[in-house]
């Protein structure tokens, strides 16, 4: 298990854990929450060994392999498929050792290597590095791409890929749903639920928590506090905690009034002297309890546009993509106002393509786009994240898009995003991820948007941010369209559902998990056609790369069987020389007298077990030649 025992950290000047004591039971699955700054990742690096603690005590069994997703890669011109099976280090020893022997033609050590792949189930790793891959939204027609040709995201992707394929007891995953579709996300939560190691995950994904997560760590205020069971009821448990503080808070300042009251009485008598000061070292000693500050520090709504069209925007026959490289075609859709919609579909099949096209950011390739006289689009996509100026404040933002509005004005609405005091005038250079998403989000709502178009909202930010933008679309009043991997998000925000797939946009009826249920029989036979025609080339003739292997295997195979062969020859040789020796007292007269009885019993018994021993060597001896006398016919 991990032991973390009175452990502080801090990062510069800023005490992140203040001697907290947590413990981590192998294999379980345990979820770490807390708002963005408050030292998870800090936690994940001090459990890698890349930071140490500031003081206390953490223990991690020596043995165990730790896997972690990292969150950037590097530039690489090795495949997809390779990338993720660089994720198993033995698996790459064994390899780099087989290619050692063949080339010095050791047969022996490639035997024990060829052993040694059997047993780490390395014949089929590419299999299972491959599935890893279509599991997380890969076509069989990228697995061999360089990790180049992909985008940051799918990047990430490879990341949580070589994370997976990497055997370890211990597993860290920092937001792994965030690059990922529902599709992903499902088939990845089927993957973890079977996984045996101890799992510690950063999420801010509560339905991913709720079907993933055995127990919930929250970090809050510098402390970390263990709750059983799922993010549900982690919820239940810190308001029942929060209200019997609460309710202890109130106690306690109704003593320390009453304390106040009677130390102001009766200070000055000198027949309470001794009684006032009795209650002024109570009040010394006694470690005050805090109020249970459980309000959110985000408290914004999209301000609502003055005017409104019918529709507000139109798309008729129109085909939507890249380079003349159509994505959706004959598209004909209409947002009213009010309308409030969630795009389903899987990654690369047209959501946001769809979004760009009603934005205007994409030209269409045919058809038209009638916009209503008063449309406003507010518009929310990750990559304006970038397009933001790190060199301004939040606050100066805010004032391009309206010089004349108030300073007080513009503070008063940056607070509800949490931009506080000075907070709201530096330079967002420095900001976090989550900090600069928040930023993007509050200049769309300042902007009065009668039709919003979001997507993937809620990348980066953490729990208290999803909540509150969950509670400020739901009293929006305008238009929404939204493309969301938070299944809570949409479940609560959205009335109807339109599904992006196969070129088309067309109205879904049913829920998330109709969806799904859908998606995944799509997917199935979209895969056993493909796998029907690997079947049918593969049986008119086997390429070189299959060829090689199966030859590689049968070597292998051979060469095993004739170390088993010599190691057997071995044991016979030896059981030979012990059953001579047993009879070789065995013939000596003395041994039958009275008084060696029992030496006599013990060497019959011997004598018996050896042959019975030899004779089952027989028997596979023979069974052994046969199996390489039929491996070197073939």
């Amino acid at each position: 298990m991990i032991n973390l025992r009175e452990v502080s950290l801090r990062r510069g000047t800023q005490c992140l854990l203040d001697h907290i004591n947590l413990i981590f039971y192998p294999g379980r699955h345990i979820g770490l929450i807390g708002q963005n700054g408050c030292g998870k990742s800090s936690l994940f690096q001090l459990l890698l060994g890349k930071l140490q603690v500031d003081s206390g005590e953490l223990s991690i069994p020596n043995n165990w392999r730790i896997a972690h997703m990292a969150q950037e890669v590097s530039a690489s011109t090795r495949s997809a498929v390779d990338y993720v099976l660089d994720g198993d280090l033995r698996l790459r020893e064994i390899q780099a050792l087989i290619a050692k022997a063949e080339a010095s033609g050791d047969h022996d050590a490639l035997a024990h290597a060829y052993s040694d792949l059997d047993e780490v189930d390395g014949f089929n790793a590419h299999y299972r590095a491959e599935q890893l891959l279509h599991g997380l939204g890969f076509t069989q027609d990228q697995v061999n791409d360089s990790v180049n040709s992909f985008s940051g995201g799918w990047r990430i992707r490879l990341n949580l890929a070589q994370a997976l394929m990497s055997p370890s007891d211990l597993m860290l995953l920092d937001e792994p749903t965030n690059h990922l579709d529902m599709d992903a996300i499902v088939w990845l939560e089927q993957w973890l639920k079977v996984y045996q190691g101890t799992l510690i995950l950063i999420s801010h994904d509560r339905d991913f928590l709720d079907n993933i997560a055995d127990d919930i760590v929250h970090i809050e205020k510098q402390n970390a506090i263990s709750y059983s069971g799922n993010y549900s009821d982690f919820e239940r448990q810190r308001a029942a905690r929060l209200a019997e503080q609460q309710s202890m808070f109130v106690k306690q300042q109704r003593r320390i009034e009453e304390i106040e009251q009677f130390v102001n009485r009766f200070k000055a008598k000198a027949s309470k002297a001794k009684q006032a000061q009795s209650r002024i070292k109570e009040l010394e000693r006694m470690e005050l309890i805090g109020p249970a500050h459980v309000d959110s520090p985000f408290h914004f709504r999209f301000r609502e546009a003055d005017k409104q069209s019918t529709p507000l925007i139109n798309l008729s026959q129109a085909s939507l993509g890249y380079k003349e490289a159509p994505i959706l075609t004959n598209i004909n859709v209409s947002v009213a106002p009010g309308a409030r919609i969630g795009l389903l579909g899987p990654n690369g099949a047209g959501k946001s393509t769809l979004i760009k096209s009603l934005v205007g950011e994409l030209d269409l390739l045919a058809g038209e786009r009638i916009c209503g006289e008063h449309l406003k689009i507010g518009y929310f996509a990750q990559h304006q994240l970038e397009a933001l100026d790190v060199n301004a404040s939040a606050m100066l933002h805010i004032q391009r898009l309206s010089p004349r509005a108030t300073e007080q004005s513009i503070r008063a609405f940056l607070g509800g995003f949490n931009f506080q005091g000075d907070k709201a005038l530096e330079p967002i250079m420095p900001f976090s991820g989550g900090e600069k998403a928040r930023l993007a989000l509050a200049l769309v709502a300042w902007e009065k948007p009668n039709l919003l178009l979001l997507d993937e909202p809620t990348n980066h930010l953490d729990l208290e941010m999803h909540y509150a933008l969950c509670e400020a679309l739901q009293d929006y009043a305008g238009a929404l369209i939204i493309i969301s991997h938070d299944r809570y998000l949409l479940r609560n925000t959205v009335d109807e559902y339109w599904r992006v797939y196969g070129g088309e946009v067309v109205p879904f009826d049913g829920a998330l998990e109709d969806y799904h249920q859908w998606i995944q029989k799509e997917l199935q036979q979209t895969q056993a056609v493909k796998q029907k025609k690997i079947a049918s080339s593969d049986n008119k003739k086997l390429d070189k790369k299959a060829q090689r292997q199966q030859k590689s295997q049968h070597r292998e195979s051979l060469s095993v069987a004739k170390k088993q062969l010599k190691k057997l020859e071995h044991q016979m040789e030896k059981a030979k020389q012990e059953k001579e020796a047993v009879d070789a007292e065995l013939s000596v007269e003395d041994i039958y007298q009275a008084e060696n009885k029992v030496q006599l019993q013990n060497l019959l018994k011997t004598q018996a077990n050896i042959t019975a021993q030899m004779a089952k060597f027989e028997d596979q001896w023979v069974a052994l030649n046969l199996d390489i006398e039929t491996l070197e016919k073939e």
